[in-house]
């Protein structure tokens, strides 16, 4: 009989002071993911519904005998024992037994993946926070937290001495907007030898891609809004971690903070993470295939892509360089233990100038021109529209499960429409330059 992990608050721990979580057992044996992905919350169901139903009440009611009227201050309270939903309601908690399992440690979900990682700041409170580039969003958060705490930002990269007990190292890895990887296990042991902690951001390699507890991650955040909920319908943030004491007090702020999940977002991440190993393994496939293609033309190593001469031409002539982590070819001793199934499904591209990446979204018919990631459905963002520190000839893509050779297909046609457009503007200005020179020379009108 398997035993599963499900993250409640009343995890009991051992000396160790790392969470031993309640285990139910379900009649699985040796369950993987993707099993435990549609079972793991079996035991919470209160209906017999086959589809998990939705349950959007912000309050219980109370036993109507009074001798099972037991204040809950000071006791522990099942996982299915519901007052109000600020505390913990039904989707939700569903959700984080899913997740739980999946992530290898109890974990609890937010309001957004902002809420996430403010929740985390506050638990651990430190006075130095280790960060590099990444998502916006992260750094705007700790710039509230500086203000309030003054807390004093480093380097990703900075001397380890630099660092002391109680300290914070944050990784994003693959990082936003490129998808490039870092090595977990390098500011595992940077952190952890000066009595630092490591919060790893695997958002963009979600499981089955990387599991950063087995490199040495304190705590794990995902911004569930991407692939977790992968249908870009829903916000949603995870925090994970082993250690019984963090977990309880997150569980414990997050109902005054009031960052919980909303109930209907519980239902839609539920929905979602039962298929979520089967929509991140084609979604990383299907960047593979991009990413292999595209850079294959730009470093003359296109056989086997399926690519023309002429296919190869455009690229060149508009592309400039693509980012991934499957192009990190002098780290892959560790990059293929890290993440040993697969790399992450957004990449970037850098075009040849900016008009040409200002340009390729609206060329593109399978690539929706818009923000954010993770969802069933292909993305494209000329980067600058919403973050201000990338530069403006940086295309990010997140990829979809659709057929890669249609989006391959489609990305050559908007590179001709964008090289098109590109002569006509040159066509137009060598025109106008000649009717202003003429009108300008006299001898030109006689």
């Amino acid at each position: 009989m398997a035993h599963i992990t499900v993250a409640t608050t009343n995890a009991t721990g051992g000396d160790s002071g790392h969470v031993e979580a309640e285990t139910i057992t379900l009649g699985l044996r040796d369950a993987r993911p993707a099993t435990l992905a549609l079972h793991a919350d079996e035991t919470l169901r209160l209906v017999d519904d086959i589809a998990s139903p939705i349950h959007v009440s912000t309050n219980y009611k109370y036993p109507n005998d009074p001798q099972q009227l037991k204040p809950f201050y000071g006791r522990d309270i099942g996982p299915t024992e519901f007052v109000y939903s600020r505390e913990s309601s039904g989707n939700p908690t569903r959700l984080e037994a899913v997740l739980s399992s999946l992530l290898k440690s109890p974990c609890l979900t937010y309001s957004s993946g902002l809420a996430a990682i403010h929740a985390a700041y506050i638990l651990l409170s430190p006075k130095r926070i280790s960060i590099g580039n990444g998502y916006h969003g992260t750094h705007g958060v700790l710039e509230i937290f500086k203000r309030v705490s003054g807390c004093k930002e480093l380097p990703l990269d900075c001397p380890a001495e630099d660092l002391s007990a109680g300290d914070l190292v944050c990784l994003e890895t693959p990082v936003n907007p490129t998808g490039d990887a870092f090595n977990i296990s390098h500011y595992a042991e940077k952190a952890h030898s000066r009595g630092a902690y490591l919060m790893v951001d695997s958002t963009f390699a979600p499981p089955p891609l990387q599991d950063p507890f087995a490199w040495g991650a304190d705590i794990v955040m995902h911004s569930g809004t991407k692939y977790i909920g992968g249908h870009s319908d829903m916000l949603c943030g995870v925090l994970a971690t082993k250690n019984k004491n963090w977990f309880t007090q997150l569980a414990e702020d997050r109902v005054f903070l009031g960052s919980v999940m909303g109930s209907l977002e519980g239902w839609l991440g539920v929905r979602s993470a039962r298929t979520l190993e089967l929509r991140v393994q084609r979604q990383s496939q299907n960047a593979m295939d991009l990413v292999e293609a595209l850079d294959g033309a730009l470093s003359g190593c296109s056989v086997g892509t399926g690519l023309s001469q002429s296919d190869v031409d455009v690229i060149k002539e508009v592309v400039a360089e693509v980012k991934h982590a499957s192009l990190q070819h002098g780290d892959k001793a560790w990059l293929t233990k890290q993440m040993p199934v697969g790399y992450g499904p957004v990449f970037a591209m850098v075009m040849k100038n900016e008009d040409f990446a200002k340009c390729l979204p609206s060329k593109l018919h399978f690539f929706a021109h818009a923000t954010s990631l993770g969802g069933v459905e292909s993305l494209v963002e000329w980067r600058t529209m919403s973050d201000a520190t990338v530069e403006r000839t940086l295309l990010r893509f997140s990829i979809g499960i659709e057929d890669s050779r249609d989006l391959l297909e489609d990305l050559i046609s908007g590179f001709r429409a964008v090289l098109e457009q590109d002569d006509q503007l040159q066509s137009i200005t060598t025109k106008l330059e000649d009717t202003c020179n003429t009108a300008a020379d006299p001898a030109e009108s006689v």
